[in-house]
């Protein structure tokens, strides 16, 4: 966190007193504050990392001083201040409520932006990062919400600032979405729920068709369906796949051997 200066420590000091119900005879040295003092003093914690602080501040402001502009920015700011706190269900709630209430704010793209960022990195906690866990192999539910408040602003707001990020993010959500419905075909295909596979495998190419994990989602129909003895469809999996991905590795398989491909995995 950042280093903060000697001037908001006083202004540190007056929240914690103004804060303390056990000792009601402190004043809250905010009490006289006009809106634009309160949300210069909560952005100027903002800058310096001290984003606790800020959030209080940014409260007290909307609570005295409900509408106007200062109200309204601080509501997005609290949402901005709660993401960078590692705190992205509140940041998530306080978006929604700026949404709910402004709706054709000029900064409503940057809220729907925002909730985006939040649940796209909701998932992205520590015990993931030290198992190396790939976004793909955890339950996709905070990527498809994310995905789905990306594409609101997209197609709300074309023109915005944030609608090139947004798409970019998208498309790695979907890739992800798809290699997600892939690495669960692939552990039913594993432990013989040859199924379940084909079902998760069609899943992936029915919803996700151009996502890169195509390739590997024809792969396991057609490995599925050969150990299941439905040739007809093993075959015509087996025509897309080469169609799609002529220089797949899964065809890889030496050339002297003259057994099909999906035999020699």
């Amino acid at each position: 966190m950042a280093r903060v200066t000697f001037r908001s420590l006083a202004v540190i000091a007056a929240l914690l007193l103004g804060g303390c119900g056990s000792m009601p005879e402190q004043i809250d040295e905010t009490a006289g504050w006009n809106a634009q003092r309160l949300y210069s003093e909560a952005k100027t914690f903002m800058n310096e990392g001290a984003y606790e602080q800020a959030i209080k501040l940014f409260e007290k402001l909307e609570a005295r001083y409900p509408y106007g502009r200062y109200a309204q920015q601080a509501q997005i700011e609290v949402a901005y201040a709660q993401y960078k706190s590692g705190e992205p269900a509140l940041a998530i709630a306080a978006a929604d409520r700026f949404i709910k209430l402004h709706p054709n704010h000029p900064n409503a793209d940057y809220a729907y932006y925002l909730k985006g960022l939040a649940t796209f990195n909701e998932d992205l906690g520590l015990l993931a990062g030290l198992s190396n866990q790939d976004l793909s192999e955890r339950d996709p539910k905070g990527a498809q919400e994310s995905f789905d408040t990306f594409g609101q602003l997209v197609k709300r707001f074309p023109e915005s600032r944030y609608a090139e990020d947004a798409g970019q993010r998208m498309q790695y959500l979907v890739n992800s979405l798809a290699a997600h419905e892939v690495h669960v075909a692939r552990y039913y295909y594993r432990r013989g729920a040859y199924v379940a596979a084909v079902n998760r495998a069609r899943t992936a190419l029915e919803t996700y068709p151009q996502a890169p994990a195509a390739e590997e989602a024809l792969f396991v129909l057609v490995k599925s369906y050969d150990t299941l003895g439905m040739t007809e469809l093993r075959d015509d999996a087996d025509r897309v796949m080469r169609k799609n991905f002529p220089n797949s590795v899964y065809f890889a398989g030496g050339p002297k051997d003259t057994r099909p491909w999906w035999q020699l995995w």
